[in-house]
C-alpha cells in the first residue's frame, strides 16, 4: 500500500503559460501548485482508512479462524494491544495503540483505538464489518468517521469481493483544519485466496470512485480508471491510474506504474507528465 508520501509527493511544481487570442489580454494562469493539496488530503485519506482495514485483517489471521466464547488477546507488541471479544454480537475487535503516540514498524506514529466489529466470518457472503475510530491519530491527523465493508461473495472470476463505504473526516495536526472524504469501492481477492491466513501474499484490486471537500472548502471527485493494484508485501501501489478532478481546475491523472513495487509514479496536468517519488 501507499503510505501517506504517496500523495504528498504531488506537491508539483507547475507552470503554464498564458495564452493569446487575436488582441485579447493575455490570460492569467491558474496556479496549478496553489491546488495539489487536494491530492495530498486525498491520499491521505486513502491511506488512514485502507490501513484500518490492514490491521483488522492482520489481527484477524492471528487467530487462525478458531471461535471461542470469551475475551482473547490476539496479538500484544509495541505499539499495539489487540483483543477481540466473542461475547457481544456483532463480535469486537479493539486495536489499542495506547494513549500517546507510537512508532509502528511502517514508520507512522499512531495512537487511540481502531474498533472493528463482525456480524459473522470473514469470510462468509453476506458478513458486514464496521470500522470506527476512538480518539485515533496517525502523524497526529485525527481520524474520524466509519468504514463498512459487505463481503459480497464470488465474482464472475470466482474471486471473493467485497464493497466499501467510507464516510470520513480528518483533522490536520494543530487544528490546521477538516477534510471531509467519502468513498464507494469495490475490492476484489485476486491472488492469495488459497491461504486466506497468510495476508502477506495476498493481492487486491481496487475500483470505484470517491469525493471530498478541502480545508479551504474546494470540493473535488476521485474516479479510478484503471484497477488498483494491492500487493501486501509492498508499501506501494504497483500499478492502476486514476483521475482527480477538483472543481473548476483540470484533470489530474496519477498513474502508478507497470507493477514493480516500487516507489514511483507519474501525475498528468494539462498534457504535461511529471515523475514523483512516493
Amino acid at each position: 500500500m501507499k503510505t501517506a508520501r504517496i500523495m504528498l509527493s504531488l506537491l508539483l511544481i507547475v507552470t503554464v503559460a498564458a495564452s493569446f487570442n487575436g488582441c485579447k489580454k493575455k490570460e492569467e494562469p491558474k496556479d496549478y501548485q496553489s491546488q495539489t493539496f487536494i491530492a495530498n488530503e486525498n491520499g491521505i485519506s486513502e491511506k488512514v482508512y485502507d490501513d484500518a482495514k490492514l490491521f483488522s485483517d492482520q489481527m484477524m489471521a492471528l487467530t487462525g479462524g478458531l471461535k471461542s466464547t470469551e475475551l482473547d488477546t490476539v496479538y500484544m507488541g509495541q505499539c499495539i494491544l489487540a483483543t477481540l471479544d466473542w461475547t457481544v454480537s456483532p463480535f469486537l475487535l479493539t486495536i489499542d495503540f495506547g494513549p500517546s503516540n507510537c512508532l509502528c514498524t511502517d514508520g507512522i506514529y499512531r495512537r487511540g483505538k481502531i474498533l472493528v466489529t463482525f456480524t459473522g466470518g470473514y469470510f462468509e457472503i453476506g458478513t458486514v464489518i464496521t470500522y470506527g475510530f476512538e480518539d485515533y491519530y496517525v502523524n497526529d491527523y485525527h481520524v474520524m468517521g466509519t468504514k463498512t465493508v459487505t463481503n459480497m461473495g464470488p465474482n464472475n472470476s470466482g474471486n471473493l469481493w467485497w464493497n466499501i463505504v467510507v464516510d470520513g473526516q480528518i483533522v490536520e495536526p494543530e487544528n490546521g483544519g477538516t477534510f471531509f472524504w467519502s468513498s464507494n469501492h469495490q475490492l476484489e481477492w485476486s491472488e492469495g485466496i488459497t491461504t486466506p491466513w497468510i495476508w502477506w501474499d495476498d493481492v487486491y484490486l481496487v475500483r470505484g470512485t470517491a469525493s471530498g471537500t478541502t480545508v479551504e472548502g474546494l470540493d473535488y471527485t476521485m474516479t479510478i480508471v484503471t484497477d488498483l493494484v494491492k500487493k501486501l508485501n509492498c508499501q506501494w501501489v504497483v500499478s492502476g491510474v486514476l483521475n482527480i478532478q477538483p472543481e473548476g481546475w483540470p484533470l489530474f491523472v496519477v498513474d502508478y506504474g507497470d507493477g514493480t513495487c516500487d516507489n514511483q509514479a507519474t501525475v498528468t496536468v494539462n498534457g504535461e507528465v511529471y515523475y514523483i517519488t512516493m
